[in-house]
């Protein structure tokens, strides 16, 4: 079984943005910058052989290429939050590529969790004892305004996700290119 999750990689310069914003939070502990990404569909533990059969229908995905901007910080769950991510501007592209995904996901016998489609990128898990409600606040409020840089999306990519005790560490297993 391997655990897996279609995403879209983020280029170096948006990399260093969201590491700026990660400094300006106040928690002890926020995601590696190596596991930042734009998840398209997490597949959970799927059978190598399925996995198989998912990469070959990711393969006959057809979409153009698209560009994305980060667009303001936002958290999942309250009292205290689950977690801390950066949004995107919404992008008509983006929803297609991802319901695209999920249809190629579904119909190569995989069950992805049917959640709505939040395009985020995960900053921070916070552990509710490391939070300082007031101090949290005011960093989000101070950063509701993120906004770029924009970037280029050329391709979307299936990953392996391994899990420790230091947390998930990420391996691309293959990269599926857009149209030019």
């Amino acid at each position: 079984m391997i655990r897996a999750f279609v995403a879209i990689a983020l280029p170096e310069e948006v990399l260093d943005r969201l590491a700026a914003v990660q400094s300006e939070l106040p928690l002890a502990r926020v995601a590696a910058r190596e596991t930042l990404h734009l998840t398209l569909a997490f597949l959970g533990q799927v059978p190598e052989p399925d996995l198989e059969d998912a990469h070959r229908a990711f393969s006959e995905i057809e979409a153009p290429e698209f560009d994305l901007r980060l667009s303001g910080v936002g958290v999942f769950g309250a009292d205290p939050p689950r977690s801390i991510h950066a949004g995107l501007a919404e992008s008509a592209a983006l929803r297609q590529l991802q319901g695209k995904v999920m249809r190629a996901a579904r119909a190569a016998g995989l069950r992805p969790p049917a959640r709505k489609f939040v395009p985020h990128v995960t900053l921070a898990r916070p552990r509710p004892a490391e939070i300082d409600p007031p101090r949290l606040e005011k960093a989000l409020a101070d950063l509701m305004g993120l906004d770029g840089p924009a970037f280029a999306v050329h391709d979307f990519r299936l990953y392996r996700s391994d899990l420790s005790k230091s947390g998930a560490h990420h391996a691309e297993l293959a990269r599926y290119p857009l149209a030019g």
